[in-house]
Formats: C-alpha cells, sequence, structure tokens
C-alpha cells in the first residue's frame, strides 16, 4: 500500500527537529567554550596586573596571549551568532513541514470521509436496485 503522504512529511518533521536539536547542540558546546575562555581570560588578565615578581617576568607573554584569546572570543561570538541564525533556520523549516504534515492528515481525513460517504450511497443504490430487480422477478 502507498505510504500516506502525512506520515512521510510526519518523518520529515521528524528528522528536521533533529536537526533543529543538533543546532542548539552546536550552540550549547560554544557556549561553553565561550564560557571556559572567558575564564582563561581572567586568569590571565590577573597575572598580568599582578605584583608577583614571576608574573612581571612574563608580562609579554601574557599580553601575546590575551590578545591571541581575544581573537579566539571574537570568533566563538561569529560563530555564536551563525549557530542562532542555523537554529532559526531549522525551526521554521520544521514549522513549515508541521504545517504540511497538518494539511496532509486534513485532506487524508476528509478523503476518507468522502469514500465513506459514496460507499454509503453505492451500497443503498445497491439495495434499490435489488429491491426493484425482486419486484420485477414476481
Amino acid at each position: 500500500m502507498a505510504e500516506k503522504r502525512s506520515a512521510k512529511l510526519k518523518r520529515l518533521v521528524d528528522v528536521q527537529r533533529h536537526l533543529e536539536k543538533l543546532a542548539e547542540y552546536e550552540l550549547a558546546a560554544t557556549t561553553a567554550r565561550q564560557a571556559e575562555l572567558a575564564e582563561t581570560m581572567d586568569r590571565t588578565m590577573n597575572a598580568m596586573v599582578s605584583l608577583e615578581e614571576y608574573h612581571r617576568v612574563f608580562a609579554r607573554d601574557y599580553a601575546a596571549n590575551l590578545s591571541r584569546l581575544e581573537t579566539r572570543n571574537q570568533q566563538l561570538k561569529i560563530a555564536q551568532q551563525l549557530q542562532e541564525q542555523k537554529i532559526l533556520k531549522e525551526k521554521t523549516k520544521g514549522d513549515r513541514l508541521e504545517e504540511r504534515r497538518v494539511e496532509a492528515a486534513m485532506d487524508e481525513d476528509r478523503e476518507l470521509q468522502d469514500e465513506a460517504v459514496y460507499n454509503l450511497v453505492e451500497l443503498a443504490l445497491l439495495r434499490l436496485t435489488s429491491a426493484s430487480a425482486k419486484l420485477n422477478h414476481e
């Protein structure tokens, strides 16, 4: 039997929702990396301004490291924006597919109801023709 359109669309909706969740997980991972990076930047900054002698020796290295961390922070911010856009795009696709699935299910229900009415009409016509055939033979 041919698979119904609504069932096919339901599978597509499920796949789309899965893609949406994957995009959300990517965003969560990026957010966690940003938090770790912020903590590292804070530690580096605290070491730079520290009055401890051994930190002053590495002040130039700390500054270079802080610059690299800032660059990485900017990259993560851009990645976060892209991932947020991706989530929105995947959600929109899923919502549209869900709307189409609902419409297809309604069409299929309407088709089943129409078929049931046609069957009732056909059954009634068969009864009438068989009853009239009995009358004609008598």
